[in-house]
């Protein structure tokens, strides 16, 4: 029972509520919604040659919003003192922001601030830029472990 009990408590030490999440980008289907709706009142009130050329014009401005990607600014991303894991060359890096020089990133690693990293911007993946965020929904399954472990514990002194 000790065994158990002693894994348990180092399983329990070794658990992280913090996790590295990539930022969502903003959804372009709530403007597409929108469009939708405004496309139809425009129909109801404009004449059948008129509602065709609308109808035509809101969907080549909802393909050119499809077609075209957001742009990534990575410098806004990368803030100084941010701790992050970036993706450079196909190699992943937690890291903490240190600062920028010119199209360099200076940083170093999590767990060693004597050694020194530098990427240029243009090595670093945008899209799998991650920050280290507390996980909430981690830190109720641990609790609810902790109480689980503390139930166990009370049921197996008064057996």
């Amino acid at each position: 029972m000790r065994k158990y009990l002693y894994f348990i408590i180092l399983s329990l030490s070794l658990v992280s509520c913090y996790t590295y999440q990539v930022k969502k980008t903003v959804d372009t289907t709530i403007d597409k919604k929108q469009e939708s709706k405004n496309n139809k009142a425009l129909a109801n009130t404009a004449s059948a040659q008129t509602e065709s050329s609308v109808k035509a014009k809101s969907l080549n401005q909802s393909q050119n919003l499809q077609q075209t990607p957001v742009p990534v600014n990575v410098q806004e991303k990368l803030a100084p003192n941010k701790n992050v894991k970036i993706d450079v060359d196909g190699r992943a890096y937690k890291v903490i922001v240190d600062r920028w020089e010119g199209d360099s990133l200076v940083a170093h690693p999590v767990h060693s601030r004597e050694k020194v990293l530098k990427f240029h911007k243009n090595q670093i993946n945008a899209e799998k830029i991650a920050e280290k965020r507390f996980s909430q929904p981690i830190a109720d399954i641990i609790t609810i472990a902790v109480y689980a472990g503390i139930g166990v514990g009370v049921w197996s002194l008064l057996q």
